[in-house]
């Protein structure tokens, strides 16, 4: 492996993110806490607790998942869809480094974004509402799957774009009414039986699920069945980001 080639793209987005630290790091913050404000004093004086935990507690799982998928997916298509507009995307196609190591320096970059990102919030939501971790290991694990996972997904999306506007389409339309409707601020079990089984359907559930279950060991789904989900989901992610550069799909040409 050419670690020389995956250090320098790593170091150029990790550097890119530096320099626009209030949009990468303060901005995202920022609205994590609104929505916290929001819906913990709208909802929490309501709604007490949720499965025995307190309601504030109880969303600072799914606000920082909502927070991981939005910025991983951010972090990754613009970080390849740049190249692509401004044409320097060839130079590395010809530079003596696979696709994979264009994959792991790009997707490395993201994820490891999104991950300070979701430890910041976490921090900062400590300041707020007490917070227990039950499970640190499981905890770490679905926050590093869930960002390599969707910085992935934002892999594709930045080689299927053909316009700024085309970056914002599924993470505004598809991933961010996947992520409310996907019990970040209530548990799907408060829902009527029909509607409990529609959102089976949405896999934003089982990422959630799983990751307040590494917090306070409540969950709307097992556990197993959020992890395997997750693998299923970043196994599509693999074989679809392969068969891209296997056939160069806009990126060749």
């Amino acid at each position: 492996m050419n670690i020389h080639s995956v250090w320098a793209i790593y170091r150029f987005e990790m550097a890119r993110a530096l320099r626009t630290v209030f949009q990468s790091i303060i901005s995202p913050v920022i609205s994590t806490v609104l929505y916290f404000v929001v819906f913990g004093a709208a909802m929490g004086s309501r709604v007490t607790e949720i499965d025995g935990v307190a309601y504030g507690s109880f969303i600072v799982p799914g606000l920082i998942m909502l927070s991981l998928l939005t910025q991983s997916i951010a972090n990754a298509s613009f970080g390849i869809y740049f190249p692509r507009f401004v044409g320097t995307i060839f130079e590395l196609l010809s530079a003596p480094i696979s696709y994979f190591e264009m994959v792991l320096g790009y997707v490395g970059a993201a994820a490891t974004k999104s991950i300070v990102l979701g430890l910041i919030i976490l921090a900062t939501a400590s300041f707020i509402v007490p917070i227990h971790i039950a499970h640190p290991f499981w905890m770490l694990l679905f926050l590093v799957l869930t960002a390599a996972t969707f910085s992935l997904f934002g892999f594709i999306i930045g080689v299927w774009a053909d316009g700024f506007e085309k970056l914002q389409i599924i993470p505004l339309l598809i991933i961010t009414p996947l992520t409310f409707l996907g019990g970040s601020f209530y548990s799907i079990n408060v829902l009527p039986s029909f509607w409990q089984k529609i959102s089976l359907f949405n896999p934003v559930v089982y990422l959630i699920s799983g990751f307040r279950w590494s917090f306070y060991e409540v969950s709307d789904v097992s556990v197993g069945v959020s992890l395997a989900m997750t693998f299923v989901f970043l196994g599509i992610c693999l074989v679809t980001v392969a068969w891209i550069f296997r056939t160069g799909y806009k990126i060749k040409n």
